[in-house]
């Protein structure tokens, strides 16, 4: 069956642009490094951001609330959300083992010559690790009014304000009917926004990547590019082998659903932020048939609790960092990173450096002296907030896929044709 809709020209489609964006970018960056850095250059991938992130809460609490009110048995919420974090947290598990043993066996860390210099940002970022550490997670999640959970953009408290709301209106059963029509007509215009705002997407794409190769320069690989190269390997090992394992299970080709989101991923690998695309994961998602109840859950939740690349990037940049620094980590100092790595990514939502400052409290935990070592990586850990986002992001997109088929609330017929 043939579509109605005509195939627009390939300088016309997003992901084109994008990436026309990402080359560009790279080039200016390289060849033009004093204007790469102009706080211009760096305020379109910023700009572009920021706009992508004021539209999140929004559009979390209107999909969720939605997906929660459409429900009439209460219990599959709860049924949906335990599925879903016990998924998260097996194939999180996986990831950090992954990490651990590419690290092991390759050994990124041996011969490396000396630690970084950038010491005052280095100690900023410790700083910022140890005031993570001692915040409450627990209370973190409740906002301290119903509008500052909006106003700080967080997403687990956006997500608590959200299920409350929508239980709310399930319970309020056909008197809620009115206010749930107006909740996905609220939906449909933020979607909007969005498409709007995507126009912009080709420039954030290109003022993001000017910046950052302007500003550390291809020369700043050299020494690291043994745990770069690592770091990029560890995450196609666990994408294609343990995703793909996932998904082969779940009825699905890995490489088929990656091709299908790939507007999506190359917008994360322009501006270093999965949150970026979000909006439109979260369509797509519904568009290849997993239930929109199922999606506005998981999702979103997967952004604090499902986050494949940054656990990678902890475990085999603990590795390297010792390595690097002559520091034989024990077997059972070893399995230790694999828990606290556990608990201290459940900190970083998959914003640009927040890896970086979850590494420092992994570090401190394991072993303190391994804390100043985090000078070694600094200089390239924006080189590989690109790979986390991206694992991150494709991660989350599987775990909706599972956590629907699991449900038995996936539909073949739209995966295959939309995969197809």
């Amino acid at each position: 069956m043939t579509t109605s809709v005509e195939k627009k020209p390939l300088h016309k489609q997003l992901y084109i642009q994008v990436l026309a964006g990402i080359v560009l970018g790279a080039l200016v960056g390289s060849f033009f490094p004093e204007f790469a850095t102009n706080p211009w250059v760096k305020a379109l991938g910023d700009g572009f951001i920021k706009l992508i992130k004021m539209m999140i809460a929004p559009i979390i609490f209107c999909t969720v609330v939605s997906g929660i009110a459409h429900i009439q048995d209460a219990k599959q919420v709860g049924r949906v959300g335990i599925r879903a974090l016990v998924y998260f947290e097996v194939v999180s598990t996986f990831a950090l083992a992954i990490g651990l043993l590419i690290g092991n066996v390759l050994k990124p860390g041996e011969g490396f010559g000396g630690a970084g210099a950038n010491a005052d940002a280095v100690s900023k970022f410790t700083a910022q690790a140890h005031e993570m550490k001692s915040i409450d997670f627990v209370m973190n999640i409740i906002p301290d009014s119903l509008i500052g959970a909006f106003a700080k953009g967080d997403i687990l408290q956006v997500l608590l304000v959200a299920i409350l709301f929508g239980f709310a209106l399930m319970m309020l059963s056909e008197r809620g009917h009115a206010v749930r029509s107006f909740l996905d007509d609220i939906t449909h215009t933020i979607f909007t926004i969005i498409n709007i705002i995507m126009k912009a997407a080709p420039l954030g794409a290109f003022g993001a990547m000017a910046f950052t190769v302007g500003k550390y320069g291809a020369a700043s690989l050299g020494s690291m590019a043994g745990l770069i190269a690592t770091f990029y390997l560890t995450a196609i090992v666990f994408v294609v082998g343990v995703l793909g394992i996932i998904a082969k299970i779940a009825g699905f080709n890995i490489f088929k659903f990656v091709a299908y989101i790939k507007d999506e991923l190359l917008l994360v690998m322009g501006t270093s932020s999965s949150e970026s695309a979000l909006p439109q994961l979260m369509q797509k998602l519904e568009k290849m048939g997993c239930a929109k109840s199922v999606v506005g859950l998981v999702v979103p939740a997967g952004y604090s609790f499902n986050l494949d690349g940054t656990n990678i990037y902890m475990t085999l940049a603990t590795l390297f960092i010792a390595q690097a620094m002559g520091v034989d980590l024990t077997l059972g100092q070893q399995m230790t990173i694999l828990v606290v790595a556990m608990l201290t990514s459940k900190g970083a939502s998959g914003i640009t450096g927040a890896g970086f400052i979850t590494l420092a409290a992994t570090l401190g935990v394991v072993n303190p002296a391994l804390v100043p070592g985090m000078a070694i990586v600094f200089g390239i850990d924006k080189f590989m907030s690109e790979c986390r986002a991206l694992t991150n992001f494709t991660g989350n997109g599987v775990a909706a896929v599972v956590v629907s088929w699991w449900e038995g609330a996936l539909d073949r017929e739209a995966m295959k044709r939309e995969l197809g």
